[in-house]
């Protein structure tokens, strides 16, 4: 059920979240982090490029955290298609590479977080797309 206010991903109750990242230990810690937080619920992990489209299309995810370098596919590529096919899905880009930022940034993330600042640098990027 969609909010009338002006939150940002404009869902009342929760934001629907989506993980994209090829290591499990990622994806441990990103649900383990984020079922902590109110008002958010994982509800899918891809590892792939194929697996996240599809995740996407049947999840009604209205979040994306996106390893930048989830491998078998380029996300700069894949950004436009995800904007294109879910207009009202905002992706936070994730790298171990710090150098990525700029390079997810134009290629239509909403956010940048470097997979070496603390876990509480993504829980208020999160929190700031509200």
């Amino acid at each position: 059920m969609k909010e009338a206010d002006s939150s940002s991903l404009g869902y009342a109750h929760s934001i629907r979240v989506l993980l994209g990242d090829d290591q499990p230990e990622v994806l441990s810690a990103l649900r383990l982090l984020l079922e902590q937080e109110p008002g958010l619920t994982v509800v899918g992990e891809a590892t792939d490029h194929q697996r996240l489209l599809e995740q996407a299309e049947t999840l009604d995810s209205n979040l994306l955290i996106l390893d930048w370098e989830l491998p078998d596919h380029q996300a700069f590529g894949l950004l436009p298609t995800l904007h294109s096919r879910f207009p009202n899905l905002h992706v936070v880009a994730l790298s171990s590479r710090p150098e990525a930022r700029e390079a997810a940034l134009l290629s239509g993330a909403d956010s940048f977080v470097f997979k070496g600042d603390p876990p509480e640098c993504l829980l208020e990027v999160v929190r700031r797309l509200r």
